[in-house]
């Protein structure tokens, strides 16, 4: 009798012990559905999909690995320093749900995705959750890619047929290529003169002759690996004139193989005309206080930014850096008339692969005469494995990803 009750006490201990084990359906696909999806979907960013239990257990140590090094989901920028409407990041009870399921055998649980064709079906849940519909899909002429080996940099004329003015509340770039494709810088053209830039390389003399055109919007949106889609908060929006076109300036990288790209880009209107007009505010290496902007060989050398007193009282949606691969950290913030700081953007460990275009929470109000101040350290040593250059040379400016840069693009309303 001892014995029957004493089994019947382990069974039940066991029994307890794996209710409270996390499931994949119960607890970890909630978390994955949210923070990791978005990326990890057939066509998304990430390399392989997290859309079924059959995707994660395949995964799941390196998954539990990841996210328990912070490493995934990616937001480079401190949340301590300033929060963001699209922040990302595993709070530590999920990330101890992770791990947990992990170590408790990955159990599936029960409910759902039943048998064959569970792919699809997550799927089709997983877009169904982005009703979002765009009003005008842009496609640009088939682009032949070399495959000679170098970084390739074209500008391609996009017409849009534009009947009247659109308000444009959301900007989404799919590239075609993923592989090769790097970065996205979309203009807008209202003169109706640069048909003939399309398929231009960079280096061409000929570009000289269109760039002397003045663009009615010279940074719209600029897509690298890891941006989302923009939405501008409620009331505001970008304007795009009718009869203009839409320009693209777009970064391939080197390739041994020929190949081909056709990219998109996807506008969403806003329902009425806006009440206010979002704009742009690029800082570049002209706003570096400490010139000229080079990097000798072999020195970890800092540079700082200085913008302003603002002529007028304006409001931040929101602040994109951009550096190249030598570029380790970057800070900004503002500084008011009455001498007050508001952070604006801190990352610590910079990643050329991953950047973001980042919505403050709320507008941030930078009073008239305030300034924008921003420092940025890189490393152009020997020692740095990032660096493409071995031995380590002098840089400076340049639109390769060998060269550097020092951005920062602003998008704010008045």
């Amino acid at each position: 009798m001892k014995l029957v009750f004493g089994t019947f006490l382990l069974v039940i201990y066991w029994a307890d012990l794996r209710a409270q084990t996390p499931t994949y359906i119960a607890d970890i696909r909630p978390i994955l559905t949210q923070h990791c999806a978005p990326c990890h979907h057939a066509g998304g960013v990430g390399p392989f999909s997290l859309l079924t239990y059959e995707d994660v257990v395949k995964r799941g140590k390196f998954v539990a690995k990841v996210t328990q090094r912070r490493y995934m989901p990616p937001f480079p920028a401190d949340r301590q320093f300033q929060h963001y409407s699209n922040e990302r990041g595993l709070s530590e009870r999920e990330i101890n749900t992770i791990q947990a399921w992990v170590q408790g055998g990955m159990i599936r649980g029960a409910g759902g995705e039943q048998g064959i064709g569970s792919r699809a079906q997550n799927t089709s849940e997983f877009k169904a959750r982005d009703n979002l519909k765009p009003d005008l899909v842009l496609r640009m002429k088939p682009y032949a890619i070399k495959g000679d080996g170098r970084e390739d940099f074209r500008y391609f004329h996009v017409p849009m047929n534009l009947k009247h003015d659109i308000w444009v509340e959301g900007i989404e770039f799919v590239p075609g290529n993923r592989k090769l494709l790097h970065h996205s810088r979309l203009m807008i053209d209202s003169t109706g003169t640069m048909a003939g830039i399309d398929g231009i390389s960079e280096d061409d003399p000929q570009l000289r002759n269109f760039q002397r055109t003045p663009l009615a919007d010279e940074f719209l949106y600029g897509w690298v690996p890891g941006n989302d889609r923009v939405l501008f908060p409620a009331g505001s929006a970008k304007l795009i004139r009718a009869g203009s076109d839409l320009i693209l300036n777009v970064h391939y990288s080197p390739s041994s193989k020929a190949d081909q790209d056709q990219s998109e880009v996807r506008f969403y209107f806003a329902k009425k005309p806006a009440e206010r007009i979002v704009q742009t505010l690029t800082l570049t290496e002209n706003n570096i206080t400490n010139q000229p902007f080079k990097l000798p060989a072999n020195t970890t050398p800092t540079f700082f930014m200085n913008y302003g007193p603002l002529p007028d009282t304006i409001q931040l949606l929101s602040v994109l850096p951009h550096m190249h691969r030598l570029g380790r950290s970057v800070r900004a913030f503002a500084i008011t008339p009455d001498g007050d700081a508001l952070n604006l953007i801190k990352i610590d460990d910079w990643d050329y692969n991953w950047q973001l275009t980042y919505f403050f929470q709320k507008p941030l109000i930078l009073p008239k005469g305030s300034t924008i101040i921003a420092e940025a350290h890189y490393d152009n040593s020997d020692q740095n494995p990032l660096n493409p250059n071995h031995p380590a040379k002098t840089i400076g400016y340049g639109w390769n990803s060998t060269d550097e840069m020092m951005n920062l693009v602003f998008y704010y309303i008045k």
